[in-house]
């Protein structure tokens, strides 16, 4: 039992050295730091006044998830958005009465064209929906990464909506050989080619957050960058709730291009920005 213990240990020690070596390899190469969001001339808070003046609309795919669930809150809390709809596979329960103005709608994915009114009317759409491999198997995750995120996008443009915000992944890549990263990249391209008024991806790296279904290995990889980013910044981990706060702050903004793609560094920036 000893042997064992000693021996995990040391596993998780090596472990750790591997992901420390390959954060600093991408710290050093990463060529993209962030400029514009680095800085917010203007004031968040007025930003926010003017929005919320505008009486706009918005949906969430994936409330149920981590970064679902944070983002709801934080543009409960920011109150920019008249209206707030929920669409899901299942009805979500909340005690909090911050929540008891929200609308759900509930939908079958496998026949998303028969819920074509549920996308109708919306401003701003925001997806945060996904699963893993691990958990659905290759065609099931390709399903719901990939089919699901792309028709709901579909049916967002043509209820129109203007304005969709898409979680990612760092590393998306539609030529890449991994199958994760190249569905996300897929779907990036697939959406962009809708033509939406404004799309922005974020592809944020290693979410730190504690999950209920962690596997060991994920664990150790969240603490580790978890103390890490205590005292660096780092390009391949963010805390969810630095995400869900850049998402909401990029709501606000007007971008250059209809296209923008922000990387874990921009995330962070961004969600380090506050109202004054």
């Amino acid at each position: 039992m000893k042997l064992l213990g000693t021996s995990l240990g040391k596993a998780t020690w090596l472990l750790a050295v591997i992901i420390l070596i390959v954060a600093v390899v991408f710290n050093y190469f990463d060529d993209s730091p962030s400029v514009k969001y680095t800085s917010m001339a203007e004031d968040l808070k007025s930003l926010e006044e003017t929005f919320r003046h505008q009486n706009k609309s918005c949906f969430i795919l994936g409330a149920s998830g981590e970064t679902g669930r944070m983002l709801l809150q934080e543009l409960l809390e920011r109150n920019i958005f008249s209206k707030i709809t929920l669409i899901g596979r299942r009805q979500l329960t909340f005690e909090d009465k911050a929540y008891e103005n929200l609308v759900q709608e509930v939908v079958d994915f496998e026949k998303l064209d028969d819920y074509a009114a549920v996308f109708k009317g919306h401003d701003v759409g925001y997806c945060c929906l996904g699963t893993t491999r691990a958990k659905a198997g290759a065609d099931g995750f390709v399903r719901v990464d990939h089919d699901y995120v792309l028709k709901s996008a579909e049916l967002a443009k043509a209820g129109g909506c203007s304005q969709f915000h898409l979680e990612s992944s760092r590393g998306a890549d539609k030529t890449s050989n991994f199958l994760y990263l190249k569905v996300k990249g897929e779907v990036e391209a697939e959406i962009e080619a809708l033509g939406f008024d404004r799309l922005a991806i974020y592809r944020p790296g290693v979410l730190l957050v504690d999950r209920q279904e962690s596997r060991p290995g994920e664990w150790v990889i969240r603490k580790f960058f978890g103390a890490v980013s205590a005292v660096c910044s780092t390009s391949m981990a963010i805390p969810i709730q630095a995400v869900a706060k850049a998402i909401v702050s990029n709501t606000l903004l007007q971008p250059e291009q209809k296209t923008e793609i922000l990387e874990n560094k921009d995330i962070t920036s961004l969600g380090k920005s506050k109202a004054k």
